[in-house]
């Protein structure tokens, strides 16, 4: 029997050390295919482009290519804008838009005095069928005026109805469109005060003159509309509500885990200046596109120990760069975090992606955010791999003729390759 067991012994430590070999070799060989693959898609790209793939479980960099050169991001910036977001604010963090009003109720509920509409720089506040078209959530005028209503019991007003759009600066556009409400880029017009994203038809082809005035007189036309009587010769105009006015009712934006989503899965560049801008208000000190960049570039200095070069929030500037380092550490960082992960767009499935990956492995295994300019496409994000493992992944492509072919070759080549990975 002893010479029985011995020899299984002898069997299995033999066993034993071809296994470790054998797997070595079979995740050397699964690496040399991931390698091959991405080698390929990447000379199919051209241009100036770099990309890196770290496996988030074991830490080892499996692709890697020009991955310390910074090139404009596009779209792909919007994952600075929203993790800072994130993390400044919280995900379970709102966006107020309030009425605050200096004056007084009579005893039949009339408010004689004037009443502020607040900007709080909530990118969803408007109509009630506006939101619901765009976003299927929101903060609308109604409801802040049920909400006024319910609070107060208000009958009448005998004053003034003023918009405050102080939050922000009155600059409408983002430095690549000379802070020129440019509607096709910033897909909207920016203000604290901003209503339908300042469309002034719900197919977004026209911008009203004055936004935070027009948010106002849409107050006016909500409050008629529940019953409130607001007289003809009612004062509407804009100004800042003055320190002493009281808060009497306030509507909340969806959370911040909701506002990256709605920026990163359709990847809505309106969404993310207004996000950049609330954080320059909250944290930057003013509610300015630019002190809301140095809001992000100080988190991601002392967050992440990165130093892109940066000037947005949604990546329309080509004055924007970033390397696929810099990118894929956000993403080793913010892995985990459910709520950055669920606002990505899905593989096949979801938002910018719909139509990319479709019917390949990579559908419904990778979640990521694409980027696009004239001639920038950029793809960056995390897939599953068919080992099970998280691999987090940026593909930054300038210089390119063709975007739609190379989002084509990243979205039906180099991201299935990737959830394929069997390591």
């Amino acid at each position: 029997m002893r010479r029985l067991w011995l020899t299984l012994g002898a069997i299995a430590a033999l066993l034993g050390t071809g296994a470790a070999p054998a797997a070595a070799q079979s995740r050397a060989s699964a690496q040399r295919l991931l390698v091959n693959a991405m080698a390929r898609g990447m000379r199919q790209i051209g241009g100036a482009s770099g990309a890196l793939v770290v496996d988030l479980q074991t830490g080892q960099t499996l692709f890697s290519d020009a991955a310390g050169v910074g090139r404009p991001p596009a779209s792909v910036e919007k994952l600075y804008t929203t993790s800072t977001a994130l993390l400044r604010l919280g995900p379970d963090a709102t966006l107020t838009t309030a009425i605050r009003g200096v004056g007084s109720f009579d005893s039949s509920h009339v408010w004689h005095g004037t009443l502020y509409l607040v900007g709080g720089g909530d990118p969803t506040f408007g109509a009630s069928g506006f939101d619901r078209s765009y976003y299927g959530t929101g903060a609308t005028v109604q409801r802040l005026v049920r909400n006024l209503v319910a609070a107060t019991g208000i009958t009448g007003i005998q004053g003034a109805i003023v918009g405050d759009e102080s939050y922000f600066d009155s600059l409408r556009g983002t430095p690549s469109t000379r802070y020129h409400a440019y509607l096709p880029d910033v897909e909207g017009e920016l203000s604290a005060l901003a209503y339908d994203r300042g469309f002034a038809n719900l197919a977004g082809t026209a911008g009203q003159p004055r936004p935070a005035l027009y948010a106002t007189q849409q107050l006016s036309a909500a409050l008629r509309a529940a019953g409130v009587s607001v007289p003809g010769r009612t004062p509407v105009y804009t100004g800042p509500a003055p320190a002493q006015a009281s808060t009497l009712a306030l509507v909340r934006s969806p959370p911040v885990a909701k506002l990256i989503q709605l920026t990163n899965t359709p990847s809505d560049n309106y969404f993310a200046e207004m996000l950049l801008k609330g954080l320059g208000a909250k944290f930057g000190g003013a509610g300015s596109t630019a002190a809301g960049a140095s809001v992000v570039k100080g988190e991601l200095a002392g967050v992440f120990g990165i130093h892109p070069r940066l000037v947005d929030g949604s990546g329309l500037s080509y004055t924007d760069s970033t390397s696929p380092r810099q990118v894929v550490t956000v993403l080793t960082k913010m892995y985990g975090n459910q709520p950055f992960y669920n606002s990505l767009a899905v593989a096949g499935e979801t938002g910018t992606l719909t139509d990319e990956a479709k019917g390949t492995i990579a559908q419904g295994n990778c979640h990521a955010k694409t980027g696009t300019l004239s001639d920038v496409a950029a793809l960056a994000g995390y897939c599953l791999a068919r080992d099970g493992h998280t691999l987090a992944f940026a593909l930054l492509a300038n210089a390119v003729s063709d975007t739609a072919y190379v989002h084509a070759v990243e979205g039906n080549e180099l991201a299935p390759a990737l959830a394929a990975y069997d390591g």
